[in-house]
């Protein structure tokens, strides 16, 4: 099974930018998108010609135009919801939760720290119940979480991690430790896990030439249960895929 996350900055314009061929090419079995900045309906019509059978789910933010979350699979889940069961954080559309068999799919978008970090403190919350709601579910069945943390977890994960430092949303101490947490408790960062010393990275902004000169952080991830980690195969950053300040990374899992 391969699974595709990607933050695609808004799913009616990345349409316009080859994404069915970007996806047709990395040919995954679930993608699960981000930042889709569409109402279900936009989404729907934004994806009907791609679509083909496959089955679609998404969770638009109450404010449009805003953040989101989509799924589109080729296997049908036992059950698929929506958000984290807090209001304060599901108005936002952040989280799609879909049940397998033998794993729950986790789609995230986690807030961002804002410009100046005025949003730090909301996202130091949301850290704080995203991952009792990702233990939850683990103590039921192993967990697949993937999507932008928007967090540089380590000072290999980004360009210029010393200009960078407790300065700019993504790479703060308080989200750093968000994801020590997070990965103290158990979960496991398989990108890091399995390319130790790699430099890679999944998001380059859109200014002063970033993708060009690989000026980039790696901040989508998939963080999975440890008793999974022994049945992936391959995990695989795409940075040749444009369309989005981000690119897509795919997971492939064997079950």
């Amino acid at each position: 099974m391969r699974i595709t996350t990607w933050n695609v900055n808004g799913i009616r314009a990345v349409m316009k930018k080859d994404f069915s061929a970007s996806v047709n090419n990395i040919n995954p079995d679930i993608l699960c998108l981000q930042e889709t900045k569409a109402q279900e309906n936009e989404v729907q019509e934004a994806l009907a010609d791609f679509i083909n059978g496959h089955e679609l789910f998404s969770n638009s933010a109450e404010r449009k135009g805003y953040s989101g979350t989509a799924i589109l699979a080729n296997q049908k889940p036992i059950k698929v919801t929506y958000g984290i069961d807090i209001p304060e954080f599901d108005r936002e559309g952040r989280v799609i939760t879909a049940e397998y068999k033998d794993f729950y799919l986790v789609t995230v978008y986690t807030p961002n720290g804002g410009d100046g970090l005025k949003r730090l403190d909301f996202k130091e919350q949301w850290n704080v119940v995203f991952q009792e709601y990702l233990e939850k579910l683990e103590n039921l069945k192993p967990v697949i979480s993937c999507g932008d943390f928007n967090v540089a977890h380590r000072p290999i994960d980004l360009k210029n991690p010393d200009s960078n430092y407790n300065k700019t949303a993504g790479y703060t101490q308080i989200e750093i430790d968000g994801m020590d947490r997070l990965l103290g408790a158990g979960f496991v960062d398989v990108y890091r896990h399995l390319n130790p010393e790699k430099v890679a990275y999944t998001y380059w902004s859109y200014r002063f030439s970033a993708r060009a000169r690989n000026a980039g952080w790696r901040i989508d991830y998939f963080i999975i249960s440890p008793k999974l980690i022994d049945k992936v195969k391959n995990i695989e950053i795409h940075p040749e895929v444009t369309g989005s300040d981000h690119c897509p990374v795919s997971l492939d899992i064997e079950f």
